[in-house]
């Protein structure tokens, strides 16, 4: 398709002004009469060496306030006793959140042995695949399939890791899925 220079230019404001393809495929035909598939409209873009512009990310809102086991609704639990050596008085709310905390909290805390790779290729039936190394040494292959199941096999045949690592690699393996926005 032959756009004149002037054309040419309105397109490329367009889609510096951050308009979509299909949004740009749409004044395309009540600006100029041109009737376009989408298709058309991306190889259009292709042929005028141009690129629309990413949006950026929602930034997450700023977490550092929160525990990372607290649940945003919920302010975190008051730690240990008060200096006079009282229970704090924070509510019911913040003392269920301590029991909660302290059932789901493996002993001592997340120590960050548990270590999580992702693998480039994923395995065949996956839809991504990775290896993960447990605090004791013992590693395993993981993967996700397409029903959203995850599967482990261990190295070593019979091994199971302690319920504190499968809660650390869960958590590990999540922030792994998001950074690759899944």
């Amino acid at each position: 398709m032959n756009l004149t220079d002037d054309q040419k230019q309105t397109v490329a404001g367009w889609l510096a002004e951050g308009l979509k393809l299909s949004e740009i495929q749409s004044r395309l035909e009540s600006a100029f009469g041109l009737r376009l598939t989408y298709l058309e409209v991306r190889m259009l873009m292709a042929d005028l060496s141009l690129m629309p512009k990413d949006i950026p990310p929602p930034q997450p809102p700023h977490a550092a306030s929160h525990s990372p086991l607290a649940p945003p609704d919920r302010p975190p639990a008051p730690l240990g006793p008060a200096p006079d050596g009282r229970k704090p008085q924070a509510g019911p709310a913040a003392e269920d959140w301590a029991d909660e905390a302290d059932e789901a909290a493996p002993a001592g805390g997340l120590s960050g042995n548990v270590v999580v790779s992702m693998d480039q290729l994923a395995r065949p039936g996956a839809l991504v695949s990775g290896k993960v190394t447990f605090s004791d040494g013992q590693s395993a292959q993981w993967y996700l399939d397409q029903m959203g199941r995850l599967g482990l096999i261990p190295a070593q045949q019979g091994y199971r890791p302690s319920p504190a690592d499968l809660q650390e690699f869960q958590m590990a393996l999540d922030v792994e899925l998001r950074r690759m926005g899944m």
